[in-house]
């Protein structure tokens, strides 16, 4: 038995490390098939094929990810180009000195800025982060394409084999069949929440701060839309990182009517998103506290990198729920222990049979 769990261990271990350079094209394909196994199950029942139903429904998904994805980065990396130019432009020195002559009572501080920060550098290295950052995607594109194509391969056996997939899951798991069913509803509320709550949520935080940007007239609203959606799927970050600097710039700038428009649309509109919408759309389904739900994505993201959005949030729900269902053997042992026994209660009172007494 020994040498067995050995074993076992050891193949544990290598079949990790061999799945591992597919770690991100599962932990999506997973997610997509969480997503999109109800238009599946519909689609099954209208089309007597179920390899076609399920290719249709690949189709669809590869359609909602696909199409959005190009059409976006093709824009932002010429967004990011235009904002680096800009950003070199309106952060040249002069333009500082001429700001404090037309603002003399901001001039004390544009002054301290000049000389305490050395704004040259500061410049070249915002520019240079953008740079590599549009090549480390250009670079990068062959690698994303091969990945996406995986993970829509990948999606269509998941989606085909699920039921087959879900019980060879159980059976490892010895766990019982409530406890197993429990399980996986957890998991597919934590994957609906991450994704369809927190990053609705996110687009369309993203969205209205660009519009605003786009409205004010200030640069590439497009690429800061992106990353206020980008900061807005965090917990404890948001669009206010981006869009209360840009107040502040314009507020710098003398445009004060533009910069309290901005913090009042980044306030009440884009605030209110998150603490309106986002009950709406997750309600109770993620059942993570926000500090464990925080520890989760940035952990995740941290040692998964782009799937640690998804498969933090999973991995912390799912151990939640396994230390429920053992707290609850623990309390059911408890519960057998301390209860009398059957014996004594279902045993009927026999009468005696010794006779009386004889006075």
């Amino acid at each position: 038995m020994a040498v067995l769990t050995a074993g076992l261990i050891l193949g544990i271990v290598l079949c990790y490390l061999i799945a591992l350079p597919f770690l991100s094209a599962i932990v999506w394909s997973v997610t997509l098939a969480v997503l999109f196994r109800p238009l599946q199950a519909q689609l099954c029942r209208r089309v007597p094929n179920a390899a076609i139903a399920t290719s249709l429904t690949v189709i669809i998904a590869a359609g909602f990810v696909v199409i959005p994805m190009v059409m976006i980065s093709s824009t932002l990396i010429n967004e990011v180009i235009a904002s680096g130019n800009l950003l070199s432009d309106a952060m040249q020195p002069g333009t500082w000195t001429t700001l404090a002559g037309q603002h003399p009572a901001f001039a004390p501080l544009i002054r301290w800025i000049m000389t305490h920060v050395d704004i040259y550098a500061l410049i070249q290295g915002v520019t240079g982060l953008l740079g590599n950052w549009s090549a480390s995607v250009l670079q990068g594109s062959v690698a994303s394409v091969v990945n996406l194509l995986l993970t829509f391969y990948f999606l269509f056996y998941i989606l085909r084999d699920h039921d087959q997939a879900l019980a060879a899951t159980e059976r490892l798991s010895t766990l019982r069949p409530n406890e197993f069913t429990t399980l996986v509803e957890r998991i597919n509320s934590t994957v609906f929440a991450t994704v369809y709550g927190t990053a609705v949520v996110a687009a369309l935080q993203g969205v209205l701060g660009g519009l605003m940007f786009w409205w004010l007239g200030l640069p590439s609203p497009l690429f800061w839309g992106v990353v206020m959606g980008l900061l807005a799927v965090v917990p404890f970050l948001g669009a206010f990182l981006i869009w209360a600097p840009a107040a502040f710039v314009l507020a710098m700038k003398g445009d004060f009517i533009s910069a309290a428009l901005l913090t009042s649309w980044g306030l009440i509109v884009v605030g209110l998103v998150d603490n309106v919408l986002y009950p709406i759309l997750v309600g109770r389904r993620l059942a993570l506290h926000s500090m464990p739900a925080f520890i989760a994505i940035i952990g995740g993201l941290v040692l998964f990198g782009s799937p640690g959005v998804v498969l933090g949030p999973v991995i912390v729900a799912g151990t939640l729920t396994l230390l429920d269902i053992w707290r609850d053997r623990i309390d059911a042992r408890h519960d057998e222990g301390d209860a009398p026994p059957a014996e004594a209660i279902t045993a009927p009172a026999t009468p005696s049979t010794t006779a009386p007494p004889v006075p």
